[in-house]
């Protein structure tokens, strides 16, 4: 036990999940086991509706499995009720949307600091600064959402999702609303920030340059999912 809380983040122990449609039975996830070590770089790829959302969801414990448990940080994510799950992700997990999900009556630097005053971490306004000035916007701590671009608006998301200082980070597909350029962008600021703080990066994604900067893949197929590692290919 001891070996798994120090080397794996994550575990996956039959994690399936069905849905009743007009059609009969939906088999999204069927009995997937794997596990993911600290500090991976895991890229969930497959085609489009193959369910990579859903597994990224029930990974996070955004959603419910039919059966199977998963562990973060060797705690079963399904024991724990809503407001316990809510806790852990608030200790140990950031996300990064496609959609950025900014409050848009908040400034940029007043979205970095809403998870710091949630957790109760002291001089939040100083954090949230300083992390905004890592990703580029020193300058535009003060402008709302709609004041910024889409790339700001990510960079936001980012930092924001970086402030807690996680240990995992989830990602379902961050590039997806911004342009080719913008988004290699946001991949090299995702990827540095992973490595300068050792955390576990998980991310959907359809790009499959995207995905080859990642230590492994989860392929969803059908509802199967087969992992693959490879070398991967890190921009310095």
């Amino acid at each position: 036990m001891s070996t798994q809380k120090n080397n794996f983040i994550v575990r996956i122990e039959n994690l399936t999940k069905r849905v009743s449609t007009s059609d009969g039975e939906l088999v999204i996830v069927n009995g997937a086991n794997f596990n993911v070590e600290t500090g991976d770089t895991i890229a969930i790829v497959g085609a489009s509706g193959s369910g990579k959302s859903t597994l990224l969801g029930l990974m996070a414990g955004l959603d419910s499995p039919t059966e199977g448990k998963v562990f973060i940080n060797d705690e079963d994510l399904f024991a724990l009720n809503e407001d316990g799950r809510a806790k852990l992700r608030g200790r140990l997990v950031g996300f990064v949307f496609q959609s950025f999900q900014l409050l848009p009556s908040l400034t940029a630097l007043e979205n970095v600091m809403l998870p710091l005053e949630l957790a109760g971490i002291d001089d939040a306004a100083t954090l949230a600064r300083s992390i905004l000035d890592r990703v580029g916007l020193g300058a535009r701590v003060k402008h709302y959402p709609k004041q910024l671009s889409g790339g700001e608006q990510q960079r936001v998301a980012i930092a924001r999702a970086f402030v807690t200082a996680p240990k995992l980070l989830f990602a379902d597909e961050p590039t997806g609303n911004l342009d080719a350029k913008t988004g290699r962008v946001m991949i090299d600021l995702l990827f540095e920030l992973n490595r300068e703080r050792g955390t576990t990066l998980i991310l959907v994604t359809h790009d499959l340059d995207l995905a080859s900067r990642c230590g492994r893949r989860l392929h969803i197929d059908d509802g199967v999912v087969t992992t693959e590692d490879h070398q991967a290919e890190m921009a310095m």
